[in-house]
């Protein structure tokens, strides 16, 4: 019956994963769309890029969300954090104006941010040294898949216009509830607090030499890379319409494929090879193609050529993006009592630079063009995979143990 009991509630991981992602694009699916109703400004269209679950909403979430996973376990917020995101999709589906507009995104984004320290954290925790991307890997899949899907549907609703945005939101609400009653199960099998009595367990993530050589290298490859992904996760519909002059449809239709291939990405070559190939290797591969891309488009033009090569290229590239290697390397080079903390204040200096970041993309868009807005993307990814591929960590195929006592 235990078994069954596991089996049922690890899907939770996945499913939270699926509504992380879902949170954000399904917000940008509608980004052009609230503009015009509302008559937002350009410092608006920033505003709920920055305070959403793809930058300062999420950024605040994940450092409270880290803290109290480490300090009274993994299963508090297994217990409550779909409770907060339910209220904050609530609010964006019935907001008639700005502030509760702005209001529900910040609710979702704390929710988003609060359970990625855990989720991500409990799938490299609950598997063996052999089997650790994969276990990875797959809640990544769902991270990658569930954009994908939302942008199919969020097509066939395009000609209902806000409404369909209404239901995009619904069904996340909807998949909000399963997950919730999943996660208490899983609550209920998770192992409580490691028992440390530390008041913060923060301050051991700066005074460690090896904990802050640790921050500064997922730093280097997470906080540039993400400038650009999380920018793209929220953004890349808008700049389709404004740059390229493509329509709401076209440019939903575009971010489905890319989500999808970054989907067959995850799978078949970070899920499926990460175990058994460098991770050196793995890594470059990604980021190379993820280059390669950003230049066909920014200095190609926004034709379809250039258009189908950039979704393809980048998509299948970002299976082996940033994204994927932090979640394993958070988990493999902390010490299981501030394990979650650690990820939580990486993914909160993160994620608060993305919300910086967002407050300035749209402007610069307007001012500088796709060219110069581009050149900005491909510097802040060649500095990613400088970073990565110099310090790749050596923990493939140990345990969790071994790594720590090599470590500390």
């Amino acid at each position: 019956m235990t078994s069954k009991i596991n089996a049922r509630a690890a899907k939770s991981v996945p499913l939270a994963n699926f509504l992380n992602s879902g949170a954000i694009v399904t917000g940008s699916t509608g980004l052009a769309l609230w503009t015009k109703s509302l008559n937002l400004s350009s410092l608006q269209v920033g505003a709920l890029g920055a305070c959403s679950a793809n930058a300062f909403g999420a950024a605040f979430g994940a450092l409270i969300g880290g803290w109290i996973a480490d300090r009274w376990g993994r299963q508090m917020i297994f217990r409550y954090d779909m409770l907060v995101y339910l209220l904050g999709t609530i609010l964006i589906i019935c907001a008639p104006n700005f502030f509760l507009l702005l209001t529900g995104f910040i609710v979702t984004g704390l929710a988003v941010g609060g359970g990625i320290p855990t989720t991500w954290t409990y799938a490299g925790e609950s598997t063996d040294s052999h089997g650790r991307a994969h276990s990875v890997g797959i809640t990544q899949f769902a991270w990658t898949i569930g954009p994908a899907i939302i942008y199919a549907i969020g097509g066939m609703v395009a000609p209902l216009g806000l409404i369909g945005t209404r239901i995009l939101f619904s069904l996340l609400s909807i998949v909000a509830i399963i997950t919730w009653r999943l996660q208490c199960q899983l609550a209920k099998i998770t192992p409580p607090a490691s028992g440390h009595q530390d008041a913060h367990p923060y301050r051991a993530l700066f005074t460690n030499p090896t904990n802050l050589k640790s921050l500064l290298f997922l730093l280097g490859v997470y906080l540039f890379w993400n400038l650009v992904a999380g920018a793209m996760g929220f953004f890349m519909p808008y700049v389709y319409v404004q740059a390229g002059g493509l329509t709401n449809l076209q440019a939903n239709a575009l971010q489905m494929v890319l989500w999808a291939c970054t989907g067959l990405g995850t799978y078949f070559f970070f899920a499926k090879l990460g175990d058994r190939y460098p991770y050196r290797r793995l890594f470059a591969c990604g980021a190379l193609g993820e280059i390669v891309a950003w230049v066909i488009l920014t200095y190609g033009g926004m034709n379809w050529t250039c258009l189908i090569l950039f979704i393809l290229i980048y998509g299948l590239a970002a299976g082996l993006g940033a994204q994927q290697w932090y979640s394993l390397w958070t988990t493999e080079l902390f010490p299981a009592k501030y394990r979650a903390s650690a990820q939580g204040l990486s993914f909160f200096i993160v994620y608060g630079c993305s919300g910086i970041w967002s407050l300035v993309f749209p402007s610069l868009l307007k001012i500088g063009g796709l060219k110069v807005l581009g050149t900005v993307l491909i510097l802040f990814l060649v500095i990613s995979l400088v970073v990565g591929v110099i310090w790749t960590p050596h923990t493939q195929g140990k345990s969790l143990q071994e790594i720590i006592k090599e470590r500390y």
